[in-house]
């Protein structure tokens, strides 16, 4: 807890839940729920995915009602029947899936809905003056006319960041809020969200980052199952009582080993060079080469902007390079289609499982079988038993909770989603898979089983790539670590001697201390 300050209990509580209950019809999200939120104070809400938090905070921001239990702001009871409501009473989240408009641009997202009146109609002019001046507080410089479809998802997330900031809460919710960014824009928020709280807004901060948790928040709530379970002063508590706490189970678990020998070579890239989707001009991907063998876990880490991203959507055949090889088990690939690689055996699980992973009006079992269509399809027709049995295989495999394999995507909390993706993966019965950023807003639990999935398809004598910005990925989860910057690969460690700061060196940043 930062000192010099008043502890959280002498501080008014701004807004609190008493008792709340949440139930999908036999589904209980929440089970009597008693959390208080004090002025100036930052909370940090910790649980696996489906533990309720989410849930709590939709509550909490009349997104939902509860069924059962109360809200109380200042006091007294409360219904926010709309987020508009609960906005105009002074509570705003940020959402960890982004409810941004992509076909409209950045100053239209942070006013939509609320636009400045001008003496003519809307003041255009005061609406970019304002957007300008509320992305400098985050450290960007986004074109306000920019259209929000066109930027990256880190910078789509800022835009998300900013149009919530705009909105002057007295309590700001934050699901998730850094997933996207990189580690100085994560300082830069730091510093906002230090800010707010000194002027006395309340701040719940969501993340799955455990180190995020203990640097900036003053009070740690962990949630299972659906009830509070633990509170405590963040000053009184560790990384490994937040894991014991949270999952049941200790940190030493969380990174499974990987025991397969490197085989022969199954993937070689050589001086590949891609320019950038959103501004050909320049290169995203700049002279790489690199190689991935059986039974391997290539590590990629780099910044947002590095060019993971772009080097494994072209891995994946999603853009056409401007030089360079790309050669499969020795065959060169470089110019075939996204099918014809998924028929050759390379799959992409996406950064983004929402817009690029999966369909969201399909069910559970509908999104696993996608990929593998071609290969369950005889004489046009899918072959449904085979199909069944596969899914149900996958979601056995990769610890899918769901009720069934007919249960709508959406019902599932962001880490199954992952794993569904994964288990799409799977299905394909892959030779090389590219994994970006597969633990982005995904719960300590979910990561444990996403890796052990990861170990299992090396072990399997399939290649694996994996993108990532989390440094504690990149040293325990690889068997070889490739730093990438600026669209180069610019080092090559050793994941088993390899120190933190040798990795940010490398990328030009220096390690975030706290």
């Amino acid at each position: 807890m930062t000192a010099g300050r008043p502890t959280a209990p002498t501080r008014p509580v701004v807004l609190a839940g008493r008792g709340v209950t949440k139930a999908y019809g036999a589904t209980h999200a929440l089970r009597g729920v008693d959390l208080e939120i004090h002025q100036g104070e930052v909370l940090a809400l910790i649980g696996e995915n489906g533990a309720g938090k989410s849930t709590l905070m939709k509550i909490l921001s009349g997104v939902e009602q509860p069924s059962s239990g109360t809200v109380e702001l200042d006091g007294q009871p409360v219904l926010l029947a709309s987020p508009a409501q609960a906005v105009a009473l002074g509570v705003a989240i940020i959402h960890q899936e982004l409810s941004l408009c992509p076909n409209l641009s950045v100053v239209d997202n942070i006013f939509l809905g609320r636009e400045l009146a001008g003496p003519t109609g809307v003041a255009r002019r005061r609406e970019r003056e304002a957007t300008r001046a509320v992305l400098e507080r985050l450290g960007e410089e986004i074109d306000p006319d920019a259209l929000v479809g066109d930027l990256s998802l880190g910078q789509q997330q800022l835009v998300e960041i900013a149009r919530a900031l705009d909105e002057d809460a007295r309590v700001l919710i934050m699901d998730e809020p850094t997933s996207a960014l990189s580690a100085s824009e994560v300082e830069v928020l730091f510093s906002v969200i230090r800010d707010l709280t000194s002027r006395g807004v309340a701040v719940v901060y969501i993340s799955h980052h455990m180190d995020e948790c203990l640097e900036v928040a003053d009070t740690a709530v962990v949630l299972r199952d659906g009830r509070l379970v633990a509170s405590r002063p963040v000053a009184e508590v560790d990384l490994p009582w937040i894991v014991r706490t949270m999952a049941g189970r200790d940190q030493s678990d969380l990174f499974p080993a990987i025991t397969a020998s490197p085989g022969q070579v199954v993937l070689q890239v050589e001086d590949l060079m891609v320019p950038d989707p959103a501004n050909p001009s320049r290169l995203a991907v700049d002279t790489v080469s690199l190689s991935v063998r059986e039974g391997e876990v290539v590590a990629v880490y780099g910044l947002m902007g590095a060019g993971r991203t772009e080097l494994l959507e072209t891995l994946a055949g999603r853009h056409r390079p401007a030089a360079g090889r790309i050669l499969l088990d020795g065959r060169d690939v470089t110019a075939t289609s996204v099918a014809d690689r998924i028929d050759q055996g390379v799959v992409l699980a996406p950064e983004d499982r929402q817009a690029d992973g999966l369909v969201q009006v399909m069910s559970v079992g509908s999104n696993m079988s996608l990929a593998a269509l071609r290969r369950l399809t005889r004489a046009g027709a899918i072959h449904r038993r085979r199909e069944a049995a596969e899914v149900g295989r996958g979601i056995e495999a990769v610890r899918v909770k769901t009720e069934s394999a007919s249960a709508p995507i959406t019902s599932l909390s962001g880490g199954n989603q992952q794993k569904v993706v994964l288990a799409k993966v799977l299905m394909t019965a892959p030779r090389l898979v590219l994994l970006d950023e597969p633990t982005r807003g995904v719960d300590i639990g979910a990561r444990s089983d996403i890796f052990a999935t990861t170990a299992q398809i090396a072990g399997s004598g399939a290649g694996v790539l994996l993108a990532t910005s989390e440094l504690a990925e990149a040293l325990q989860a690889s068997t070889r670590l490739l730093v990438m910057a600026r669209g180069r690969l610019v080092a090559e460690l050793d994941p088993c001697t390899a120190t933190r700061d040798q990795v940010m060196a490398a990328t030009g940043e220096q390690l975030r201390t706290g």
